[in-house]
């Protein structure tokens, strides 16, 4: 079984974070509609993988430009992985989709250290929600 498919979330996020396998299956399943695409990435340190981030998009918009899924295993949090992998997800996406003018995603309510670095990102909310996930968006 890879690396990908063990990757845990922190304690305190138990229950509000989504199982690394169900992002995987989002990229065949495309739950969101035949439009939309996903592209995983994984974060490494050196030949170590510590986690992915998830990207979601339709090109023929401009606002629906999705961190879809984020995690870092649980005993590399803390390391600046996680800030470092979203910084560079944030430049990918500006610089592949020049028709993109905010960039979104979801955090769960209880997720305190998430909603942290999102908002230290620029992200503000949109003030809708998916279920208990608040909407945020960066405007780009």
């Amino acid at each position: 079984m890879g690396r990908s498919i063990k990757l845990k979330c922190e304690r305190r996020a138990a229950g509000i974070c989504t199982p690394d396998s169900c992002f995987t299956a989002k990229t065949y399943v495309k739950p969101d509609g035949d439009n939309i695409e996903y592209i995983r990435f994984s974060i490494y340190n050196d030949e170590a993988m510590v986690g992915f981030i998830m990207h979601a998009y339709d090109e023929n918009t401009t606002n629906m430009y999705w961190i879809n899924g984020f995690i870092i295993d649980r005993l590399e949090q803390g390391k600046g992985y996680g800030k470092a992998a979203f910084i560079e997800m944030i430049k990918w996406i500006k610089e592949k989709f020049s028709q993109c003018d905010e960039i979104r995603l979801t955090v769960h309510k209880d997720n305190k250290l998430a909603r942290k670095l999102y908002n230290g990102m620029g992200f503000d909310s949109t003030e809708s929600y998916f279920g208990d996930e608040e909407v945020l968006r960066l405007l780009v």
